[in-house]
């Protein structure tokens, strides 16, 4: 949530900068100025009315206490008393119409990101490794998986629906053995703190890290829409500190922990469905930080390269992109999405986006620090993919396989797996 003092002070530079994301974005700018105003203006008035019954208090007592008639006074005061209650409750509206419209409102584009509306002015800032050269006769994860019996899709649909996956034998151990992998590299190698949160998120904690109003339909809800399905780890474990003041020393906060997606995805009509693609339920491995406004960017460096570790350890091919201002996600300020070459889609696919949204989170959460002034601030907080399992695990049997069908997996995996191959 933006602060609304910003806006209050610098109106043109928010909706200058809101713009970049597209047409439309900025006139709620004007909206929230609106009921600012008028919100003001009714806590004044209320401030000159108790000024006014405070003086009235007094000149009743003093009639009171000299025997004086002091009965029209009284009546002043109790219209007095009427008009304060009207305007506290047109106060309250208001409060919470500003609020609101305030959740409505995305986070502000960093400056310094790509402009542009969609995802072509998004900018590849480095990639690693190389496309393996498998041959002519590539198979994509949906062969490669029936032809081992990775996972069985059919009857996935059986149980659930379409969209949903049931890893079967060798890969339901594969997919165990990266979640595995994935967390001990994050706590052992790179110092974060393992969670292992409810999957069950307050509808509070989605409206906290932006999920809420702004998305519901793409959202699992339970209990008239007071409870969620968490669509990632980010919802339970960055509201893990909601309305706690930290300590500075205590900052960054860095946690990992592994949980499954749960998503509608209601707006992804036409788009890539087949296979483990794009599904309503997935595992995923989340990094989340919590940092100082100071350290965030530096922070949101380590995060993307901690990420990219886990590809360099699996040495499959991928690329960073930095997302153009109409492509970020409604809660971002900047942020760097991590694609995986996928040999079987002869396409990149999308496994992290790693996430600073500076303290607009912070303040929809009412998160704070205590900096070494002793003033309560909001922290910055990020979080990203660290990876996301059906894409890494596509790309990964794909990559590996050989050209007697079995697929070879790379070696960091043949401890948690039990073998070097599939086959």
């Amino acid at each position: 949530m933006l602060d609304i003092r910003l806006i209050r002070e610098q109106p043109d530079m928010v909706k200058t900068r809101l713009a970049t994301r597209g047409a439309g974005v900025a006139d709620a700018v004007d909206q929230v100025l609106k009921v600012d105003v008028d919100r003001r203006k009714a806590e004044t008035a209320v401030q000159q009315l108790n000024a006014e019954r405070k003086r009235l208090s007094k000149e009743i007592g003093g009639k009171r206490s000299r025997g004086e008639d002091a009965k029209a006074l009284e009546e002043q005061g109790r219209e007095i008393g009427e008009r304060i209650a009207a305007l506290n409750g047109e106060t309250a509206a208001l409060d919470e119409q500003q609020r609101n419209l305030l959740l409505q409102i995305p986070n502000l584009p960093h400056p310094n990101i790509p402009l542009g509306s969609d995802s072509t002015a998004n900018v590849t800032i480095r990639t690693w490794g190389g496309k393996p050269d498998l041959g002519a006769n590539v198979l994509d994860h949906v062969a490669l998986g029936a032809k081992w019996n990775l996972f069985d899709l059919e009857r996935a649909a059986k149980l659930s629906g379409s969209g949903f996956i049931c890893f079967t034998g060798r890969g339901a151990k594969l997919e165990r053995a990266l979640i595995q992998m994935m967390l001990d590299v994050q706590t052992g190698d790179h110092g974060y703190m393992e969670l292992s949160p409810p999957f069950l998120v307050r509808r509070e904690c989605m409206v906290g890290t932006g999920q809420l109003p702004k998305f519901e339909e793409d959202m699992y809800g339970l209990e008239e829409g007071q409870l969620f399905l968490a669509p990632t780890a980010e919802v339970p474990v960055t509201n893990f500190h909601r309305e706690e003041i930290l300590a500075a020393a205590d900052l960054p906060k860095k946690f990992v922990a592994y949980t499954p997606c749960f998503r509608r995805e209601a707006g992804s009509a036409g788009r890539e469905t087949r296979g483990l693609i794009r599904v309503h339920q997935f595992d995923k491995v989340e990094l989340v930080k919590i940092t100082t406004p100071e350290t965030s960017y530096s922070e949101l460096e380590s995060l993307t390269a901690d990420a990219e570790h886990i590809l360099q350890m699996l040495g499959l091919h991928y690329r960073v992109l930095e997302l153009c201002a109409g492509d970020i996600g409604f809660h971002s300020a900047r942020t760097y999405d991590i694609e995986v070459w996928s040999p079987g889609q002869n396409a990149y696919l999308e496994v992290s986006s790693c996430s600073n949204f500076e303290d607009f989170q912070a303040r929809r959460m009412n998160l704070r620090f205590k900096d070494a002034e002793g003033k309560n601030r909001f922290p910055h907080t990020l979080n990203g993919s660290g990876l996301a399992l059906p894409r890494l695990f596509a790309a990964l049997i794909e990559a590996g396989q050989q050209a007697d069908g079995s697929i070879r997996l790379p070696e960091p995996l043949h401890d948690y797996f039990g073998a070097k191959e599939i086959g």
